[in-house]
């Protein structure tokens, strides 16, 4: 659980972390996304939003007595948990990394958590793992996210479609623990509101024919398909077979479904499609639609806004501790009223606050807000597509 001491820290971990530092001008943060695998549309511009962050620091000057940053990529692969375990490893043992960002997707996250942060001692900061399931992991404090949980949009999704005037569905959800958890929230919540679902059942990534998984889906019946699976595979692969044969053609989503690569892969024969993601709370002026532009990036894409916040909330809280052994220590703090608000584009001005003793909160590029346990807070976007584009509709 979050508030678990962090007494129990090993000498091994202790001397892992302050040889990130052994370089007094330079500290690398490992980012580990799937740069390939079923979000491998998604994940650049997380990482490109993450790193602008990172060099945002970097070029203040500001950032623990003109220490510099590098990020150091590494392939978490959304999906194979081994994988990304070998390549958070790498990242501590051979590139010396500080801390980690990421990963995206939530098992191969809570490898890393369970076998290579927790162990290390390392402050890890995911912009995008999403499962229930991390809410309770044993994380000895040291792991958070910029995201809210599934548990909540969930529920926000099941009032979604009922008021929609949707009341009978079927759902088909990636079998991993983003998947069940998401599909496990929101069937609950639809159906203590009045809804009906005629099936829930999971598909696998990486098959060539979903026309299975379709045909029980379609043979349960429904006025609607909720798919809770990812862009670039298994969610994708049974939208299109259930467009194919006519199944369905109204469909739901979630944040894993979201993006342009789907509406290019479906065209026109997409017609009723609108879900949720995750959005901005910040209210008024958006500082951060500026810094994005400037440096190239998409701001409407998945969990981008997020990725910049959890960047920084990794160096603001480094300079609260004045190193790295104890920035967990600080992150709530930093992320959190009471003290200077900072918005996107002002880590500089954060960094000399703390720097002066002064207490700050992060309001970053989502508005972000850290409740126990470590966790966003969170709103959700409402997304439909309008006229063969992706419109937001409302704020939930």
């Amino acid at each position: 659980m979050k508030n678990i001491l962090l007494a129990g820290l090993s000498s091994v971990a202790l001397m892992t972390a302050s040889a990130a530092l052994a370089d007094d001008h330079e500290i690398k943060i490992g980012v580990i996304l799937g740069f390939s695998g079923p979000l491998e549309s998604i994940t650049p511009a997380m990482g490109a939003s993450g790193e602008l962050a990172m060099k945002e620091v970097s070029d203040s000057g500001a950032f623990l007595d003109g220490t510099k940053v590098t990020p150091v990529r590494a392939d978490s692969t959304c999906i194979d948990a081994a994988a990304a375990t070998s390549a958070a490893e790498r990242l501590v043992s051979s590139e010396g990394v500080a801390a980690i960002f990421g990963p995206d997707c939530s098992g191969v996250t809570t490898a890393v958590v369970n076998n290579v942060t927790v162990p290390q001692g390392m402050l890890d900061i995911s912009p995008s793992a999403t499962s229930p399931a991390l809410s309770s992991i044993e994380d000895n404090g040291l792991f958070f996210r910029t995201s809210p949980s599934d548990a909540r949009q969930g529920a926000i999704l099941a009032q979604i479609v009922m008021d929609r005037g949707i009341e009978e569905v079927a759902v088909t959800f990636t079998n991993n623990d983003y998947g069940q958890g998401f599909a496990d929230a929101f069937v609950e919540s639809y159906k203590a509101i009045g809804g009906t679902v005629t099936l829930s059942s999971a598909h696998e990534d990486g098959r060539a024919d979903y026309s299975a998984e379709v045909g029980a889906l379609s043979a349960a019946g429904g006025d609607a398909l909720v798919v809770l699976g990812y862009i670039d595979q298994g969610g994708l692969g049974v939208m299109r077979s259930a467009i194919d044969t006519g199944a369905f053609d109204v469909f739901v989503g979630g944040d894993g479904m979201y993006g342009s690569s789907l509406l290019e892969a479906l065209g026109d024969d997409l017609e009723t499609w609108f879900g949720t993601l995750p959005g901005s709370a910040v209210q008024g002026d958006d500082p951060f639609l500026a810094v994005a532009e400037a440096a190239g990036i998409d701001v409407d894409g998945p969990y981008v806004r997020e990725s910049y916040d959890a960047a920084a909330l990794i160096l603001l809280a480094m300079q609260a501790a004045g190193g790295v052994d104890s920035a967990a220590e600080h992150v709530m703090a930093v992320a959190n009223a009471p003290g200077e608000k900072i918005a996107a584009g002002e880590l500089a001005r954060g960094l000399e606050l703390l720097a002066a003793g002064t207490d700050i909160d992060y309001v970053g590029a989502s508005g972000v807000e850290l409740i126990e346990p470590g966790e966003s807070s969170g709103v959700y976007r409402e997304f439909e597509l309008v006229d063969g584009a992706l419109k937001d509709v409302k704020m939930h």
